[in-house]
């Protein structure tokens, strides 16, 4: 499978730390969409009609304006010159653009989005020590029912080596995207990593993995504080998730605590239900707001500006009543791992209740995207079926009902706190440095001392799934109507 235009983070760190809407397309008439009859080209031109229609940078773009080429022999003779549809797609990408991509697979995609998709079991960052070349991993987290979990790896244990190569600058991300492989176990103990004699062998298995990771409700000091730990914003796992609603609600939860500290993203429409079942004294009001480029802007705000509009709302897709807490305040643990879908939660609820985010700065992704399929209209029905390529390409950016928007450096904590290597904690429970941090907070304790914990100083080079079609992606399940 060929996966083109990937995020790579460089972020220097102290530790490591996609809306569905009911949508479809109009024809457009303008001569830069006419299918060539080039079958040698037939990819290429899926690709510059898909970016010339509905990039959000489209005006960036020189080669994309919609009177570039004088004539179809032009255009033919452009197109021909890429060495391949990915070669193309590069080139007619805007500097700013971090997070567009394109795929040979739209299957593979597709099972992406829908959570299905091959585990060893382990969730982990890739950082090198300061100062050093020294390459390391840190596991974050096990998924239930892997190889990890039955080896016995745990939280916070580190590997330096995979398959018996020792981690470098230059081969950790091609290490790392290894479907399964064998990787040395240490600890990080009194700030230093310490390695043992254990080897583990981790298998690629066929696996959905259930975004919510931890949810459960903590007593103590007179309130009932609901914990989620939710890693992944999955439209299949809406149902679920406003399950775990249900229950903080039947149980009479008085705060809340979201932990979307290793979230890299996802569905546009599950942040929004989300959204609503954190409050739910706010429908019908304005969650996000889309910005396309300046055609489709026009024309959804002549023909259907509804759906530049993101509500918060009483149902799921499915129908399904939400279950609100109807909340004023919600603390959100963010990492330099949150991004996407995990921004527009902190960015669109802010104007409406009292939002705390604790943790480190955020990613900066504030676009969405949408896949594009080689068809008449760029949905899937009436797909070429001699390819399987898509496009992911950004085709709006997200505004809160205020217009912030633009928040390329991330967003800035209240409270900040970076995973500290030597302390890192179990997950979920209450003396885990970060949870332990906002229950002070909330309970109006005095903050622990840490100062004395000795630290790792590293820089942060990339996390497991970095290489993955879904990583850090913000989207939408079509394209929105038009009249």
């Amino acid at each position: 499978m060929k996966l083109r235009n990937i995020l790579y983070l460089g972020i220097i760190v102290a530790g490591l730390a996609s809306c569905e809407e009911e949508e479809t397309f109009t024809d457009n008439p303008e001569t830069n969409s006419e299918i060539t009859d080039d079958p040698e080209i037939e990819i290429e031109d899926f690709v510059y009609n898909g970016l010339n229609e509905f990039y959000l940078y489209k005006d960036d773009v020189p080669e994309l304006e919609d009177n570039y080429f004088q004539n179809q022999t032009e255009k033919v003779a452009f197109l021909k010159e890429a060495d391949s549809p990915e070669d193309l797609f590069d080139q007619l990408l805007a500097p700013v653009d971090r997070f567009s991509f394109i795929t040979d697979d739209y299957n593979s995609l597709e099972d992406r989005f829908d959570g299905i998709t091959g585990a060893t079991g382990i969730k982990y960052g890739i950082g090198r020590i300061s100062g050093t070349n020294n390459v390391f991993g840190i596991i974050r987290y096990i998924l239930p029912g892997t190889s990890a979990e039955e080896a016995g790896l745990q939280r916070g244990n580190v590997f330096t080596e995979i398959d018996g190569q020792k981690l470098t600058l230059n081969n950790f991300s091609s290490l790392i995207d290894k479907s399964s492989f064998t990787i040395n176990v240490g600890i990080v103990e009194n700030g230093q990593i310490i390695l043992s004699d254990e080897e583990v062998n981790l298998n690629d298995e066929n696996y959905t993995e259930n975004p919510i990771y931890i949810s459960k409700v903590i007593e103590t000091g007179g309130k009932k504080i609901a914990y989620l730990m939710y890693n992944s914003f999955i439209a299949n796992f809406d149902n679920d998730l406003n399950k775990a609603f249900g229950e903080f609600k039947s149980k009479g939860v008085t705060d809340l605590i979201l932990d979307l500290r290793y979230n890299g993203g996802g569905s546009v429409e599950s942040a929004k239900d989300l959204a609503s079942m954190i409050t739910g004294q706010f429908e019908g009001k304005v969650f996000i707001k889309e910005e396309w480029n300046e055609k489709y802007q026009n024309l959804y705000e002549t023909q259907n500006p509804e759906a530049l509009i993101n509500r918060f709302d009483v149902e799921l897709r499915t129908g399904e009543k939400i279950n609100s807490l109807n909340l004023n305040e919600v603390y959100i643990l963010t990492s330099a791992s949150s991004a996407s879908a995990s921004e527009l939660m902190i960015n669109g609820l802010d104007p409406y209740i009292n939002v705390v985010q604790v943790g480190d700065r955020t990613v900066g992704k504030f676009q969405a995207s949408v896949t594009l399929y080689d068809s008449d209209d760029f949905n899937k029905e009436g797909a070429n079926p001699n390819h399987t390529y898509a496009m992911q390409p950004l085709v709006f950016k997200t505004l809160n009902v205020e217009d912030r928007s633009d928040y390329f450096t991330g967003l800035e904590p209240d409270i900040v706190y970076i995973e500290n290597l030597s302390n890192y904690g179990v997950l979920g429970e209450q003396n885990e440095p970060l949870l332990e941090i906002t229950l002070n907070r909330i309970l109006g304790r005095s903050p622990v001392n840490r100062e004395s914990i000795q630290r790792i100083e590293f820089e942060q080079l990339g996390e497991s799934g970095m290489n993955n079609m879904d990583y850090q992606k913000m989207y939408i399940s079509e394209l929105p109507k038009l009249d």
